[in-house]
């Protein structure tokens, strides 16, 4: 039997690397000729991300990880934005890659068993190994961890210029229903910095590659698909999502007591009555907003989990868990909500998402967050912060209506949301007069049917399979 070789080089992003690794031992697991390596980009900047790396290579897994050597950062003045920064890193590391394939090839070589290596795939910001690819003849391909739309969104970017220059305060966008308003677009767009350009290189790029796997739905996403579909100058799209890790950082959680204190607190609570407050890996307010939010959940009455992290304290820093809550909430707030919330730091959210008490969730609308969401069932209340996540708040609010707003086009520092804002859309969320608690239930089943023989997402990912296999 012909072994085949897949090799992933993932963003080092929560979003981006949790995806590509779930996604190389959704492979392994659907065909046993697949073996798969995922590059590791090391950044001493994201402990975080370190940790989960160092967990990866002593868990029980079939995927293989190679940890890249690390290499200088850019210099500040080669970059002006995060995505420029990510993407010229990435790019330092393209001789490294090319150095790990012709391992990789002359091992096969070496073996007594045939091997084959069926695939590269790049991810969104990763794109540059296209080239290395195509120097060592290796089949390239994308993996999208972000939704259809916004990948619709990338492709039209250079559309979107032409009319940002024009003054324009909504914008057409094949992947979207409706008209995009300039509020809820990426600052990477927005901003006069080489971030819009960065993301329109990356998209062309990923016309050059022999696939796109994105980690999607058609039931979910079908506008958005169809649009890509429709795309002559497209290779074929694979939605084969939703591809999540259901485990999360309970594997690996760098805080086990907390944990497990969490987990105590939520079996004390009653079925869907808990309001679950989250903000993603990079997530973090200042002293005012957190405030706001503390009278808000306050004033509201619900059973809350809000997990409250301290702003990075440098640019390429990750939140950290507060030493001490009682420096940034309003005086005596925890004394006052002592029977019916608990605030904490770094929390396993797939595992308190998966719990019978949540009975909400405000979330920063990231893509693997929504997922996980629809895969429990469980409403979305949306405050997004950062990346696409204004975009992803739009689609869940206005395009699919499986989502109630708090904000659709926070951002920080531009204003405080009241906490006036904050009581209304807890409230909203939890009391469900709208119905959306309904609306994503089914969605939960769509998504799990998906995945399941003949589903939709199955389907793709075999013609995936069949397609790397050939």
């Amino acid at each position: 039997m012909t072994r085949i070789e897949v090799i992933f080089i993932a963003t080092p992003a929560f979003g981006n690397l949790i995806p590509a690794v779930e996604f190389a031992t959704l492979l392994t697991k659907h065909d046993p000729r697949f073996s798969a390596t995922v590059l590791i980009i090391t950044t001493p900047q994201r402990p975080l991300i370190t940790t989960y790396a160092q967990s990866l290579c002593t868990s029980a897994t079939p995927i293989r990880f190679i940890h890249l050597p690390t290499v200088d950062p850019p210099a500040p003045d080669q970059y002006q934005s995060s995505v420029g920064l990510v993407s010229l890193l990435i790019q330092k590391h393209k001789h490294h890659v090319k150095h790990e394939l012709l391992n990789i090839k002359t091992e096969s070589m070496n073996e007594s068993n045939s091997v084959r290596l069926g695939a590269l795939f790049v991810d969104m910001f990763s794109t540059t190994a296209i080239d290395v690819a195509a120097e060592l003849d290796i089949p390239c391909y994308l993996f999208f961890a972000s939704p259809a739309s916004f990948l619709g969104f990338t492709l039209h970017l250079p559309q979107i210029i032409t009319e940002l220059a024009e003054s324009r305060t909504e914008f057409s966008v094949p992947s979207f229903n409706n008209p995009l308003p300039l509020s809820v677009l990426p600052n990477l767009v927005l901003k006069e910095n080489d971030g819009a350009s960065w993301l329109s290189y990356h998209a062309g790029r990923g016309r050059e590659t022999r696939g796109i796997v994105v980690n999607t739905v058609e039931e979910l996403e079908p506008h958005a698909l169809l649009s890509l579909y429709e795309d002559s100058q497209l290779p074929r799209v694979y939605p084969i999502g939703p591809i999540l890790d259901l485990e999360g950082s309970a594997r690996w959680d760098p805080n086990p007591a907390q944990y497990e204190r969490i987990m105590e607190w939520l079996n004390m609570q009653t079925t869907s009555s808990v309001v679950f407050l989250c903000f993603g890996s990079m997530g973090s307010f200042s002293v005012s907003q957190v405030e706001q939010i503390a009278f808000g959940l306050e004033r509201a009455g619900y059973k809350f989990l809000w997990a409250l992290r301290e702003p990075p304290k440098a640019r390429l820093d990750d939140p950290n868990d507060y030493e001490n809550y009682e420096n940034v909430l309003p005086e005596r707030f925890l004394e006052r909500t002592s029977g019916i919330g608990l605030v904490c730091g770094w929390v396993p959210q797939a595992k308190v998402l998966a719990h019978k008490a949540i009975g909400g969730f405000v979330s920063h609308c990231g893509w693997n967050s929504i997922l996980e969401s629809l895969w429990h069932g469980v409403p979305i209340a949306t405050w997004p912060i950062y990346a696409e996540q204004q975009m992803n708040a739009f689609q869940m609010v206005k395009e699919l209506g499986l989502a109630v707003e708090i904000k659709l086009d926070y951002r920080e520092g531009a204003y405080l949301v009241q906490a006036e804002e904050v009581e209304k859309g807890v409230r909203y969320l939890m009391s469900d007069y709208h119905g959306i608690r309904r609306k994503v239930k089914e969605m939960s089943e769509k998504c799990k049917v998906a995945v399941m023989a003949n589903g939709s997402s199955y389907t793709n990912l075999m013609s995936l399979i069949e397609k790397l296999t050939n």
